[in-house]
């Protein structure tokens, strides 16, 4: 759709200006300042990245580009994108190739930012380091109470994601990748049968039913990790307790073979924090018309140094310069 604009109109919560914070089911909207042409896409997906995807959406109102986004999770973006009502889609699992067999104009995926998954919790005083057994254990609910981690006597209530979730489908890799008992009981996909706790929508559901439970542990991308809540050490696949900081999370990512379809993962890589991941958006590889030019602005942006250099001030990390340039090369590949 193509608009006419004499101001700049921006509609964001207080609470999503907050370094990291958004609102569940956010829709950024940005357009341009002073008169002129003005061209919307809207997009829905993953909430994980949604914090620098708010970011981004609102420099590009001076480039003409106004930006609906909806953080409903990485499930519900793919299966907007399948239907066709959005103009582009986030996930932080690539699709299937079965998913991309039913989209005629072909489908171009694309790494645009990266960051951790952190297991948070809320005990003051606890300073969490967690083997993989104990981690998988916690949320197998074997493991009941802070005491038997080497804490304070205070029971464990779980948080997970109630939605269908790429943060979800990324942590359950892991633990099923370092887990026996978890890969033969609820495994690894955007949605499990959790064998104990609560549920919450999104990365900010999970993030405000931590803040207000005292003894609950939950998993969240790390820019949602904020006091109260502290970030668990985990051990990784070199036997190291390891938190996520942005040099652990760079050595990690660097580990991972993105492939040539650039939608490489790794579970539990060999260095750095184990839980890593990339975060996609997926594009139709042709049929876009009218938004073509809008959508090659938004990516262009978005995959300027300018743009990534913003990633860790937001918590997330900057895609390394090969993974950057095959990402642009990607973006020149879809057609009107």
């Amino acid at each position: 759709m193509v608009l006419s604009a004499c101001r700049m109109l921006v509609q964001v919560p207080a609470s999503a200006r907050r370094r990291g914070a958004v609102v569940a089911g956010l829709s950024t909207l940005v357009a341009l300042a002073g008169c002129g042409a003005t061209t919307t896409l809207n997009g829905a997906g993953a909430s994980f990245p949604a914090p620098i995807y708010q970011r981004w959406f609102q420099e590009l109102a001076s480039k003409g580009v106004r930006v609906n986004y909806q953080s409903v999770g990485s499930g519900a973006g793919v299966r907007q994108f399948l239907s066709r009502t959005v103009d582009f889609a986030a996930s932080d699992v690539p699709m299937k190739a079965d998913e991309i067999a039913k989209v005629s104009q072909g489908v171009v995926q694309i790494p645009m930012t990266a960051g951790a998954i952190a297991v948070a919790y809320n005990h003051k005083g606890c300073e969490l380091k967690l083997t993989q057994a104990q981690l998988a254990d916690v949320f197998l609910g074997r493991i009941t109470n802070f005491s038997q981690l080497g804490c304070a006597d205070k029971p464990i209530r779980v948080v997970h994601r109630s939605d269908g979730s790429g943060t979800t489908a990324n942590f359950t890799a892991h633990l099923s990748a370092v887990s026996p008992a978890w890969k033969a009981g609820p495994g690894n996909a955007k949605t499990v049968k959790w064998p104990t706790g609560i549920g919450a929508k999104g990365n900010e559901g999970v993030a405000a039913q931590l803040n207000q439970v005292e003894g609950a542990i939950g998993y969240v991308e790390a820019a949602f990790v904020k006091a109260p809540l502290q970030a668990a050490a985990l051990t990784n696949a070199a036997g190291e307790l390891v938190k996520p900081t942005l040099a652990s999370e760079q050595e990690a990512l660097a580990s991972i073979d993105l492939g040539p379809d650039l939608t490489g993962s790794s579970p539990n890589p060999p260095k750095g924090y184990p839980i890593v991941t990339f975060s996609w958006l997926l594009l139709y590889r042709s049929g876009n018309g009218a938004n073509h030019e809008a959508l090659n602005r938004m990516l262009s942006f978005s995959l300027s140094d300018q743009a990534q250099a913003m990633a860790p001030d937001l918590g997330f990390i900057s895609l390394p310069p090969d993974v950057l340039a095959k990402a642009r090369a990607a973006a020149a590949t879809i057609k009107p």
